[in-house]
């Protein structure tokens, strides 16, 4: 729990900074990566953005609220890997709905040029998803190793 609010806490706070810095479309080239200002009324890969934004809200409030009893009731007996998976997926889409909710959209500053802009939400999102895959791959071949010891 405390994981989830210090990352959830962390994007919302960059954000109104990375919007100052990068006021009056100010572009800041950090090689491989740029952080450019954007908007994305939609979701993932702007999907959705024709929707109305009550919409959205509630379609991402829902799905949020979903993997957080998800990740709650599975919790007790998950590794710890992947309780912060859990905890990172939810504090990015936590920090992204918040967002969301206070002007409509969500505030995407980091540019690769070959993927779409993003920002430090999504980047929870997606590492807290690729350690509770990584979590259950692993979880999974444990067990079957117990299970070939134990026949």
């Amino acid at each position: 729990m405390a994981a989830t609010a210090v990352l959830a806490a962390a994007a919302l706070i960059v954000e109104p900074l990375i919007r100052a810095v990068l006021a009056g479309g100010r572009v800041i080239d950090l090689g491989m990566l740029q952080l450019r200002l954007t908007y994305n009324t939609g979701v993932a890969f702007s999907l959705g953005n024709q929707l109305p934004t009550p919409v959205l809200v509630a379609v991402t409030v829902t799905v949020t609220a979903g993997i957080a009893v998800y990740a709650w009731r599975t919790a007790p007996t998950s590794s710890a890997a992947a309780v912060i998976g859990f905890a990172a997926i939810f504090a990015g889409a936590a920090a992204n709905v918040i967002d969301r909710l206070v002007d409509g959209k969500v505030t995407d500053y980091l540019h690769t040029g070959w993927w779409p802009t993003f920002n430090l939400a999504d980047t929870f999102i997606t590492c807290g998803v690729a350690l509770l895959l990584v979590s259950l791959f692993v979880d999974s071949r444990s067990a079957g190793t117990r299970e070939e010891a134990t026949s």
